[in-house]
């Protein structure tokens, strides 16, 4: 108070900036305790199968190890405020995935699969440690949105030219060595979707005309995304690839929805596959012999010709219980030569039981998670509709996978992230990770140091 009587107002705090942390520390930590979780899994194979723990255990732990530390420290350098979860959970399932792999290898002596898969996870995450250390910046894939999705076409066409492989035309073989395009064409397709989305999305959301529920965009607007969208379809189609053309579909509807938030295309979406359900089912013998297995998986059996693979894998989940017979205990090898790709999650079922299998579903999860959580925060739509359209990659494979080895839902032939054998799955789930790690980065780093009352 003054001599006159007056009162003057208290000085106000000074702001201080907000240094977010890094938790790098978090990490490493994870990296190491996954490390460990995996080598212990490959010393219970072999004392399972031999009796002795396997002689390349330290090796496998000591080459798992530093794979996993030059990603880590590719992170620490470049995207020093990147989710710490995604990483780890990488290093985890691809490390369950060579050893349930090498397991079931132990089984099958005349195909021997896990140093492959070995090779090809090196090759994954020697791609992820390329995408963090150079793309210094999400936004710059948004410049690339035609490339990509011209680059993800002519990777769509190629498999017609080559023949048939378990009645797909998915693969191209050359010299011995195979890959699968639609692996990569299904990220470039994500970056077009996020880019169009994000740059058309007020039109998408507010213009054209309002039938029944739901506003429908002007053909100008959504014609190029809808053609692009066909014909990545219509090639799946004719290369009897219908897992991945469910994959695209969904990936599809979901970031048109993220997009404009208009909830009807989720309702237009179910009945769009539930139409194309029906009209492919009938006509293509490829789909019409797994719908029929998937309506009656023991017709096989009652006709004396004994189980077929989705009878196998339902008698192996049913074989592991609560906990499992433990690893390399089971006799999910009984599946046949879908055994360590699309029915993998069968031998997990069987010999981590109800609760190791939840485990997993729960690492899918929280990667999913984790990525919707980075692009709800970030301030860009590209970058927003990126992160969730990749999350979402990872969440519709599991549960197209899943479903089908569970009798959910028909089988597709697709292969489980980072778990089943398959190079190109393997380095495609890699670049995804490394996508994410990217975006988390640039959602944690836009908050740094903002000033806090």
């Amino acid at each position: 108070m003054t001599k006159a009587g007056t009162t003057l107002a208290a000085p106000e705090s000074p702001t201080s900036a907000v240094r977010l942390p890094r938790r790098r520390g978090i990490e490493l930590a994870l990296i190491v305790l996954a490390v460990l979780l995996s080598v212990y899994g490959y010393c219970a194979v072999g004392l399972a199968r031999t009796g002795t723990v396997p002689p390349g255990a330290v090796g496998y732990g000591a080459g798992l190890g530093v794979l996993a530390l030059v990603a880590h420290l590719a992170v620490r350098l470049r995207a020093p405020y990147a989710d710490p979860l995604p990483l780890p959970i990488g290093v985890l399932l691809n490390g369950l995935g060579l050893v349930l792999i090498y397991r079931l290898d132990l089984a099958t002596p005349g195909d021997h699969a896990a140093p492959a898969q070995l090779v090809w996870s090196t090759l994954g995450v020697g791609l992820f440690i390329v995408v963090v250390l150079i793309l210094r910046d999400h936004r710059v894939l948004q410049r690339y949105a035609y490339v990509c999705v011209a680059v993800a076409l002519v990777l769509l066409l190629l498999p017609i030219l080559f023949p048939a492989v378990n009645g797909a035309r998915i693969w191209i073989r050359i010299a011995g060595f195979s890959i699968q395009p639609s692996e990569f064409a299904k990220v470039l397709l994500a970056v077009f979707f996020a880019a169009y989305l994000a740059a058309n999305r007020n039109a998408l959301a507010y213009a054209g005309r309002r039938l029944w529920f739901m506003q429908f965009p002007t053909g100008r607007v959504l014609g190029p995304i809808v053609t692009i969208w066909l014909v990545s379809v219509g090639v799946l189609i004719l290369e009897r690839d219908l897992g991945t053309s469910l994959l695209f579909f969904g990936l599809f509807v979901v970031m048109l929805y993220v997009a404009t938030g208009r909830t009807g295309w989720i309702a237009v979406g179910l009945v769009l596959a539930v139409f194309g359900a029906v009209a492919v089912g009938p006509l293509e013998p490829h789909v019409h012999g797994r719908i029929e297995d998937w309506l009656h998986p023991f017709a096989s059996i009652d006709a004396g010709q004994g189980p077929n693979q989705l009878a196998q894998s339902l008698f192996a989940f049913a074989a592991g219980g609560i906990l499992g017979s433990g690893l390399g205990l089971g006799h999910s090898v009984l599946i046949g030569f879908a055994a360590k790709s699309d029915f993998i999650l069968a031998t997990a079922g069987e010999e981590l039981g109800l609760a190791g299998l939840s485990a997993i579903f729960l690492l899918y999860g929280l990667l999913v998670e984790r990525g919707y959580r980075a692009g709800l925060a970030l301030r860009d739509p590209f970058g927003r509709l990126l992160a969730i359209g990749l999350a979402s990659i990872v969440a519709l494979q599991v549960f197209v996978i899943a479903g089908g080895v569970t009798g959910l839902i028909p089988l597709t032939g697709m292969a489980m992230p980072f778990l089943a054998q398959g190079g190109s799955s393997v380095v495609t789930n890699w670049a995804i990770v490394a996508l994410l790690i990217r975006v988390s980065d640039s959602a944690r780093s836009q908050y740094d140091g903002q000033v806090a009352p």
